[in-house]
């Protein structure tokens, strides 16, 4: 009758050694959570960066001036949208007038002209023509002259 079995008596152990720690664990598993201080400083600061940011870039472009883009020696004279992303543009640069095919990654010098003034009624966007016809005269009238 006293007869126990190294196997009990190894279980028996393990269990009585582990119950207060059991228990201790139970206890501490209750956390507070973040603290709503925390949460308001880190939308305060984010509030924050974004506001420099805005400032920042204002500030710049008061510094910068009117001037958007580049060189005032070149002037868009004017342009259509052929597609979604390909447009034909008159340009002015000094004495002369360029037209180009401008696609995305790419611009292409299609024709050279003599700088000149159009006539309110042969502007592309106040006439019933199209660009094509109205490049097409300008073309023939400066290969006349």
């Amino acid at each position: 009758m006293g007869y126990s079995s190294p196997l009990l008596t190894n279980t028996f152990l393990a269990a009585v050694s582990l119950t207060p720690l059991v228990g201790y664990a139970a206890t501490e598993v209750d956390s507070p959570g973040i603290p709503l201080w925390s949460i308001l400083q880190t939308v305060l600061a984010l509030f924050l960066v974004i506001g420099l940011m805005i400032t920042t870039a204002w500030l710049a472009r008061k510094l910068a001036g009117e001037r958007r883009f580049g060189n005032q020696a070149i002037k868009i004279v004017g342009g259509i949208a052929l597609g979604p992303r390909e447009r034909v543009m008159l340009l002015e640069i000094g004495e002369e007038w360029l037209v180009v095919g401008v696609i995305p990654g790419q611009i292409r010098t299609l024709h050279r002209l003599p700088k000149g003034n159009i006539p309110s009624s042969q502007l592309p966007m106040q006439a019933n023509k199209s660009f094509a016809d109205w490049l097409q005269g300008i073309s023939r009238k400066h290969a006349d002259e």
